[in-house]
């Protein structure tokens, strides 16, 4: 076993005859696709016919996604290799051609008036229904073809280069820091890491080090941060959008309702967390709440301690006591070196998972120290895995889920392992277990939503003009002593949090924050059925993830039994959560 990814099943390497081949087919098959689509998409004449064709035709297409999944995959290690950077840029150059057939696509559809039964004429497009609907509905916000193509083209040169730019300075920002006696200079990633340290007085100055850093690439940050969201105002008002919020619920397929739903139990919640926070201010002598730097501190000095083979076990094995199947796919992915697991210059911060969906095959990053968050983590980024393993035998148009039901999976896995963990464990084991737990938790509750009201309140101040990097740093700390309350110390807050989060810098991906907590919350919900009937709940719930890829969200879980128009089903989740809020403290 590995502790570096194998992504040779993807490509051997970018000068490989098959990444060639690849990279020259792609391009053909996009500017054949286009003519097709400019010569055919006028008229009504034989469209059934039409877009048979050029569904079959969009499917084989999307099989090339994994050229620029290798690419991007390759930089995540090393964000400096300007080979790498000149080929995503090549990639790009591609793709951006694919907005001409998309759009004649899109325009074809919006004519079409009777479209289910158009839809239920043809066998072909039964399979792609609701793809074919989905697209449909946004037909109302499409542009004309050549808008279309200069939005492709600008956005390559703006919002594009400024996440690049983004990612540049972040991963390979080095931080000075006083360590075992003498002056260091260490990655973001690393300083980010002693938060969980057992040393108080390391995590404190890791933290005042942080923040001293941050000063280095704040002006360049914010520079960044306003093209980037600046862009998607204007985009989402060209389009027809009330706002980019409207913008991201409709991709995410729930309406603004579910959200308020959402939120209001969760505002309502917030005192209920804030005891959390302040027991375990109590616990590290703190009395007016905690600082931030010590938010993921451990209350116990022994802290349960994870080699990257107790980690692999222990998540083995807490799946497999849920299915058979969830644990075979997890050990399946170790030993098939799935996972890049350790921290380095050049690497970027954080954890993630991608699918390569032509391959039946993810990849996983991770920056494992050996922590229990770094075992759940694991957990929780492989269960992003097993979801897109439950969509190998869809077409590749049929397993493109939303954000918030791609962050249930995985705060699913966390608590499986978690909740596992705890029936064996020690009185003292429990309280480090439960207190972990908890801190992922407050983060995915409270922490989450300072994070939507700070980008909210950036995107209505941009609207009006520049936001300067002290007014970010106050949107920010106002977020945070909004969400947190009492339970957060306020002469210690974290007023650069902007500037380390990465979903701020994809325009693609606006309000990458709610999802978490909407996946955390449904998450609780799901286990809580899982309890009452173990054997049932494990067919349904592969069920429910199979078809998150041509459903809306709400359809999905109504296969759970789940109602999230009903305030109460986000309150039973809540509910699971104070419970264990005060298990903890009783502890």
């Amino acid at each position: 076993m590995s502790l570096i990814w194998d992504l040779t099943p993807i490509y051997k390497s970018t000068d490989s005859d098959e990444y060639k081949k690849d990279k020259e087919n792609y391009l053909k098959k996009i500017e054949n696709l286009n003519l097709w689509a400019k010569k055919n998409f006028s008229g009504s004449k034989n469209k059934i016919e039409k877009l048979e064709y050029y569904i079959t035709e969009k499917n084989e297409l999307s099989k090339y996604n994994k050229l620029s999944l290798y690419l991007n995959l390759l930089s995540s290690t090393d964000t400096s290799n300007e080979k790498i950077i000149k080929e995503i840029d090549e990639i790009e150059n591609i793709e951006i051609k694919m907005t001409s057939h998309e759009v004649n696509f899109t325009h074809f559809l919006k004519e079409i008036e009777n479209i289910e039964e158009t839809i239920n004429a043809s066998e072909i497009l039964k399979q792609f229904a609701f793809y074919i609907q989905e697209v449909k509905k946004y037909s109302d916000y499409i542009l004309s073809p050549s808008e279309e193509n200069i939005i492709s083209l600008m956005r390559k040169t703006s919002s594009s280069l400024f996440e690049k730019q983004w990612e540049q300075l972040s991963s390979n920002l080095l931080v000075d820091i006083e360590k075992d006696g003498k002056q260091q200079k260490l990655p973001l990633s690393v300083i980010r890491n002693y938060a969980y340290d057992s040393d108080s007085s390391l995590r404190k100055k890791a933290y005042e080090s942080e923040l001293k850093a941050y000063e280095k690439i704040e002006t360049s940050a914010a520079f960044s941060l306003n093209g980037i969201k600046g862009e998607v105002i204007a985009i989402s008002k060209i389009r027809g959008f009330g706002s980019p919020l409207e913008m991201t619920l409709e991709a995410s397929r729930i309406d603004k309702k579910i959200l308020d739903t959402m939120f209001s139990a969760i505002k309502e919640n917030i005192p209920e967390i804030q005891k959390y926070f302040l027991k375990k201010a109590e616990i590290l002598n703190h009395k007016n709440g905690l600082p931030f730097y010590d938010l993921f501190a451990p209350i116990d000095k022994e802290d349960i301690k994870f080699t990257y083979d107790d980690a692999k076990n222990f998540v083995i094995k807490n799946f497999t006591n849920f299915s058979k199947k969830l644990g075979d796919f997890a050990e399946k992915a170790f030993d098939k070196n799935w996972i890049d697991v350790l921290p380095k210059k050049g690497k970027v911060g954080g954890a993630f998972c991608e699918g390569i969906h032509s391959i039946k095959e993810s990849r996983i990053l991770t920056n494992f120290t050996g922590s229990l968050n770094d075992a759940v983590t694991l957990a929780h980024e492989l269960g992003h895995a097993y979801h897109d393993s439950c969509l190998y035998d869809e077409k590749e148009l049929n397993c493109e889920y939303p954000m918030p039901i791609a962050e249930t999976a995985s705060t699913f896995c966390e608590t499986l392992i978690l909740n596992s963990a705890l029936k064996t464990a020690s009185n003292r084991e429990k309280k480090i277990i439960l207190e972990n737990d908890l801190s992922g938790i407050a983060q995915t509750i409270i922490d989450i939503y300072s994070r939507f009201l700070f980008e909210d309140e950036v995107f209505k101040r941009r609207e009006k003009g520049f936001v300067s990097v002290s007014e970010l740093k106050e949107i920010m700390t106002n977020s945070q002593k909004e969400a947190y309350g009492k339970g957060l110390d306020e002469k210690y807050l974290h007023p650069y949090m902007w500037i380390c989060k990465p979903h701020y810098y994809d325009s693609d991906f606006n309000y990458y924050n709610f999802p978490y907590a909407f996946g955390l919350l449904l998450s609780k919900g799901l286990y809580s059925k899982y309890l009452k009937d173990k054997k049932a709940f494990v067919e349904l719930y592969d069920k429910m993830l199979s078809v998150t890829g041509k459903n809306n969200i709400s359809d999905c879980v109504k296969l759970c039994g789940i109602d999230l128009y009903d305030i109460n089903f986000w309150r039973s989740g809540l509910k699971i959560i104070n419970e264990e809020i005060e298990s903890f403290i009783n502890l």
